[in-house]
């Protein structure tokens, strides 16, 4: 998927420079960079939306366990009872930890394994307690239970975290977009009517300060393309700021800000068509 966007990137930009003397170039332009980052951005998005599921999963899982040992079966022989029950995501690794038991691999490096196989800090931190506690030796079903009761809380304060946020994310959003009219009322309204007194001021002086209203005035693209890279470095750093106070996480704010770039490329490329003559 990534190399599919990364040539359709690329054909893209070589066709847009067929069309460098038209208004059109930097809209295709930077329709092709977008084109090329989308597969990545999607791949981040479905990463957390993995990671998030898994850690769901290792609940049920961590709960199922602990019934199965509280009824007095080794911990072992419980996870290769419950290795057929529906996992999601972990339906793979749990059946391969299962399997790994089975063939007589000790129970703490089989665990090893299954938290590597699953690449989650929340899990691996669950897993080696479990591991500890069964070289240990005690109550070990209190110990799992423990053990699920946290992941459980962890999970919890993630989910009320981002409810509590929610607003303040839509905030983020909402001043976004106050930020961009204001930037498009400066480009086709504010900027036109001010160079318009200055050519107004040079012909009163009868021509000394031509320069104020003709070859002087900066040209309207580049004042288009210096507006739009504003704005992509507005909503690049919004969106970050939206993902961390959000998630927890700079890495979460990358779709934020993915957003928000194509939204600030496709209003300002849009309104630079319709209202840029």
């Amino acid at each position: 998927m990534h190399w599919i966007g990364i040539i359709l990137s690329l054909i893209i930009i070589i066709l847009s420079l067929f069309l460098m003397e038209t208004k059109f170039f930097f809209f295709v332009i930077g329709v092709g960079v977008l084109i090329g980052a989308f597969p990545f951005v999607f791949s981040m998005i479905n990463e957390t939306k993995v990671a998030n599921e898994k850690e769901e999963m290792f609940l049920e899982f961590s709960r199922n366990l602990v019934e199965s040992v509280k009824t007095g079966t080794p911990i072992s022989k419980s996870i290769i009872n419950i290795k057929d029950k529906s996992y999601g995501v972990l339906s793979e690794n749990v059946e391969k930890l299962a399997n790994q038991i089975s063939l007589g691999i000790p129970l703490n490096f089989a665990l090893k394994v299954f938290a590597k196989d699953v690449n989650n800090k929340t899990i691996s931190r669950a897993l080696t307690l479990i591991g500890q506690a069964e070289r240990a030796g005690g109550d070990i079903g209190e110990i799992l239970e423990s053990v699920a009761e946290a992941v459980r809380m962890s999970d919890k304060l993630k989910k009320e975290r981002k409810a509590a946020i929610s607003a303040l994310v839509v905030q983020g959003y909402i001043i976004f977009f106050v930020f961009v009219i204001i930037i498009l009322v400066m480009q086709f309204q504010i900027l036109p009517m001010i160079s318009g007194i200055a050519d107004v001021g040079s012909l009163g002086l009868g021509g000394a300060v031509g320069g104020i209203g003709g070859g002087g005035t900066t040209d309207q693209e580049e004042i288009s393309i210096s507006f739009l890279y504003l704005l992509l470095v507005q909503g690049f750093f919004s969106g970050l700021t939206i993902g961390k106070l959000a998630e927890g996480s700079v890495k979460a704010g990358i779709k934020h800000s993915f957003s928000l770039m194509l939204m600030s490329f496709l209003i300002s490329a849009g309104a630079s068509l319709i209202f840029g003559g």
